[in-house]
């Protein structure tokens, strides 16, 4: 079956090959030629990027995998011609090829030429060639650029006629966006306007745009350079001075709720989210505060604002807010697996559940089901894990809140779990209770923190034989029956927050644990009785202290002239360390690596610590460390229908921390981190991958093969892909990172 599995890599390369032998261009009538590229070019400036004019030409090349290679291309050329089933295959599968329109080049000159002069550059010039390859039956078409002059601004001027406009103008006279030096450009005259529209609308100039804001420049007096003047207007820039009226200020009228009818919740809870009063001065970013603080609620699946001018007061605006329903209760399913070269399975599947209005007021219940089994066929070899979590989340409205504009509504978090696993070496149940807050600033910045948290670890059964063959002492502590009382926290930001970003984006993310330190305070009372090794026990047993951080960035490039390639980095890096009462992590608080989200080349906890050889004590690899590195590269691309393809390397390991104790024995060499030993001991892998995207969800395969094994210190070739067994499947939900 290994073999079997690993062979469809030759399968994939002579379809290639194939394809690559097959013409791009047997579809195309005979007085057709195939657009194979657009390619601009800037010839008086290497600072400006070419890459802003592609978006601006009308019509689109093939695109391409890497380079000028796109292999579906190929198979929509391999039709026969019959119009069957098998022509439908193929233009359903492929590319087809674009045919070139040559009266399309002319108006993506004008379509440049308008944009570089939005952007400052007058005068510019382009010349066009088409390069025709007759033996391929294609055509190359090239964009010559000659950027044309810039005006520097030298003098700015500001003319409001409005006093109550003005003083706005004077007062924010140290945010201006428009400089002496900087070009003259539309795109900053607009951008200028519509802050300073902004402002007005935040200060009670109700549907103030930027139509109000006339621009004269004067390039003649100063021959190179400019003199602007922005003047403020009374009237708009498609009417006369005739049609001019003073600005006026307007205040809140009506303010009204309406939610869905039928829909249960208390009128607390929309009073506590509504940021609105009648007579208030009218401010733009206090309606779209308000907005954001009910689209935060999971409850309300859309909230419609309405503003019209009110009938009995000609002064104000009246708010009209109607909230929909969204479905109350939500299933979900998730599944990951892998298959690794030793015919090891591993499937995980989770069930969740949720309620988005348990008592009226927008609490969440969320209840979860997790499994683990790890299993070979006809082998009794098993590892079975299940878990069980509920939470509430309920909102908060502090009052310190209101007077934060940038902090969206908290929730106050109370969480439970219990886990139990059944491995081979042991038996172990872990019950956790945590309550904290979460909330998020200016949708960019994610917080989340839990004072306190509370996890009772019960080792029921510990096999006798597993603790004689344990080759690290150290994690004989980590399996241990333990207390674990601290708190937790996470910190993620992100440039941006949508779920599925389509442009270039990053984020990042630190997870902390401090644990024991509390309890620590009472160590010199009578509150605890002292272990074998002197630690303090409550009930005989011990409470764990340590510290842990986990700290990774992940950069998603989208490249492409319409975003469609993606190359996705991440750096990862986490630490632990126990002191005090502690010898050791606890074993769930130990780094690995490998799996579905990791090293790809080798299943979950199979790589590592360092150099140091697998552990014999497990039946089943369950390597572990106290510090985890890594990195990861993935080029993401789109094939055909909803399938893309993706090429990724990985790279990085688990390391144990060199530790000395008098009662025990010190750890293996071979595992500890060290900077000499640092590229010796890190593993590699690359590989293939599949990926179904559905939009809400993501559908993902991938294929891993080791590069380099710290175990033996080798690197890898395609004979030890092939007949050595050094890869990995994996299966699995959205994108690993």
């Amino acid at each position: 079956m290994k073999r079997i599995a690993i062979l469809f890599l030759p399968v994939i390369l002579a379809i290639l090959g194939m394809a690559a032998a097959c013409s791009t261009t047997a579809t195309l009538a005979e007085d057709e030629l195939r657009l194979a590229e657009n390619k601009v070019a800037i010839k008086n400036s290497s600072a400006y990027k070419a890459s802003k004019l592609q978006p601006y030409i009308k019509q689109k090349a093939n695109t391409y995998i890497i380079g000028k290679w796109q292999p579906f291309l190929y198979v929509y050329n391999w039709q026969n011609g019959k119009d069957g089933g098998w022509d439908n295959f193929c233009r359903k599968v492929g590319q087809a090829p674009v045919v070139y329109d040559e009266g399309q080049v002319n108006p993506s000159v004008r379509s440049m030429l308008n944009h570089l002069e939005y952007e400052g550059w007058y005068d510019s010039t382009i010349e066009t060639q088409e390069i025709v390859n007759e033996k391929r039956r294609s055509v190359k078409v090239e964009y010559d650029v000659t950027l044309g002059h810039q005006f520097p601004l030298q003098d700015i001027k500001y003319v409001v006629r409005d006093p109550g406009l003005d003083s706005l103008v004077r007062a924010d006279s140290t945010h201006f966006t428009l400089k002496s030096g900087d070009p003259l450009a539309q795109s900053a005259l607009e951008a200028e306007s519509e802050r300073l529209s902004q402002i007005f609308r935040n200060n009670g100039y109700w549907g103030f745009t930027k139509n109000h804001f006339f621009f004269y420049a004067d390039t003649t007096t100063t021959p190179g350079v400019a003199d602007l003047f922005v003047h403020v207007e009374n009237y708009t820039r498609n009417e006369s001075e005739e049609d001019a009226r003073t600005p006026r200020k307007y205040h809140l009228g009506q303010v009204s709720l309406t939610p869905q009818p039928g829909m249960r919740v208390r009128p607390k809870f929309l009073h506590n989210l509504n940021q609105l009063q009648p007579g208030e001065l009218y401010s733009e970013e206090r309606i779209n505060r308000t907005y954001d603080r009910f689209s935060s609620i999971p409850l309300f699946s859309n909230v419609n604002m309405i503003l019209r001018q009110s009938e009995s007061d000609s002064s104000a605006v009246d708010c009209a807010i109607f909230l929909q329903q969204a479905r109350l209760q939500s299933i979900k399913l998730n599944l990951e697996g892998s298959f690794n070269s030793t015919g090891l399975f591993g499937i995980t599947p989770a069930l969740s559940y949720s309620h988005k209005n348990l008592f009226g007021g927008g609490e969440v219940l969320s209840l979860g089901f997790r499994g683990n089994f790890q299993f070979m066929l006809r082998s009794p070899t098993r590892a079975n894990e299940f878990a069980v979590n509920t939470g509430l989340s309920i909102p908060w409205y502090p009052s310190f809140v209101w007077k934060m504009q940038s902090i969206n509504l908290p929730q106050m978090d109370i969480n439970f779990a219990y886990n139990y696993q059944n491995r081979p070496e042991y038996t172990r149940r872990i019950v956790t209770g945590a309550y904290g807050f979460s909330w998020n600033v200016d949708k960019r910045w994610y917080w989340q923190i839990n004072p306190v948290q509370l996890s009772a670890i019960n080792a029921s059964r510990i096999d006798e034989s597993f603790i004689d063959r344990l080759s690290d002492p150290y994690l004989l502590n980590s399996f241990r029956s333990h207390i674990d009382l601290g708190g937790n926290g996470t910190v993620y930001y992100t440039t941006d927050p949508s779920v599925n970003p389509k442009t270039t984006y990053f984020y990042a993310r630190f997870q902390y644990d401090l644990s024991g330190n509390f309890l620590s305070l009472f160590n010199n009372t009578k509150l605890y009785t002292q272990g074998p090794r002197g630690e303090r026990c409550i009930a005989g047993i011990p409470y764990a202290q340590y510290a842990r951080g986990e700290f990774q960035v992940v950069q998603t490039f989208r490249l492409g002239y319409e975003n469609q390639f993606a190359l996705a980095v991440r750096g990862l890096a986490g630490l632990g360390y126990a002191y005090g009462n502690s010898i050791s992590l606890p074993f769930e608080k130990l780094f690995y690596a490998g799996g579905a989200n990791s090293m790809r080349g080798w299943r979950a906890r199979a790589v590592g610590p360092g150099n140091a050889p697998r552990d014999s004590s497990f039946t089943i690899a369950n390597q572990s460390g106290d510090m985890h590195l890594e990195t990861n590269i993935e080029f993401r691309f789109p094939m055909f229908w909803k399938l893309q393809g993706a090429l990724f390397v990985d790279a990085g390991n688990v390391w144990n921390i060199g530790k000395e104790d008098a009662e025990i024995v010190s750890r293996d060499p071979r595992s500890l981190f060290s900077f000499k030993n640092l590229a010796k001991s890190t593993a590699m892998d690359w590989g293939l991958g599949l990926r179904l995207d559905f939009g809400m969800i993501l559908v993902r395969f991938d294929m891993g093969l080791r590069l380099y094994d710290p175990l033996d210190m080798e690197w890898k070739g395609i004979n030890d892909w092939l007949f050595d067994d050094q890869y990995a499947f994996h299966f699995g939900i959205g994108y690993p990172f």
